[in-house]
């Protein structure tokens, strides 16, 4: 079970070397760094880092090894501002293009747990879908607006087309980089979401007993309870 983050050299190289350790110690199933959105629906160059995680399957394929894939949408913990989609300041809800269009979220606690019953099971198929929250722009705004007792409105831009072209200027504009989470590489898994091409037609939650998943609302409800202001302060 890998969870190596980095580019080439991690993703593809070290993890490369780690399938091979695996292959000779006769184990019997790899799970690979993916956790992700499903990146196979994507066409290829939308996503560096997603490309690089590609790359690496193609060498999956060619290893003498049962493989399964963990594909968890984003990680929901990424709702509390890592993401630029909650506007906590502005009571907002920043998105490019459709207001009505599904997203994939997931704890990365709920991702873990998972992973660890897939590693268990002899009969894991190659790709298992999971979410513990499927949400809208506009479904988001209904989550904030809820807990904080203010209306949290919809901020759309423009569309994905404009976004898409606000990425290749960034990218262009800034220099070559090793880091593994420039600001267009954040733009870029932002607009695979919204495109709603890596979005799961169906889900494999049940297939393990988790008892409850942790929702976005969850997420953001604990979000604001530790960052709320005390009284009298």
């Amino acid at each position: 079970m890998s969870a190596l983050a980095g580019l080439r050299s991690v993703i593809v190289d070290a993890q490369t070397a780690l399938l091979h350790a695996a292959v000779t110690a006769r184990v019997p199933r790899f799970i690979p760094s993916d956790y992700s959105i499903d990146f196979t629906k994507l066409p290829p160059g939308s996503n560096r880092n997603l490309d690089l995680r590609r790359d690496f399957h193609a060498v999956l394929a060619r290893a003498d090894i049962k493989a399964t894939s963990i594909y968890n949408g984003a990680f929901a913990d990424m709702l509390t501002g890592q993401a630029p989609l909650v506007l906590f300041k502005r009571r907002r809800i920043f998105f490019w293009g459709n207001a009505d269009q599904l997203m994939d979220f997931t704890s990365v606690d709920d991702t873990a747990t998972y992973t660890a019953f897939a590693a268990l099971d002899p009969t894991t198929p190659r790709a298992l879908c999971i979410a513990g929250d499927q949400l809208t722009p506009r479904g988001l705004a209904a989550v904030m607006t809820e807990p904080t007792g203010q209306p949290y409105k919809l901020l759309r831009p423009a569309g994905l087309g404009a976004f898409g072209v606000m990425i290749k200027v960034t990218k262009a504009l800034m220099p070559t980089t090793d880091e593994l989470y420039p600001p267009w590489q954040g733009m870029q898994y932002l607009h695979n979401m919204l495109s709603g091409l890596a979005t799961h037609a169906s889900l494999d939650n049940g297939r393990y007993p988790l008892t409850r998943w942790t929702t976005a609302r969850d997420v953001l409800a604990a979000h604001l309870k530790a960052t709320a202001t005390p009284p009298g302060a």
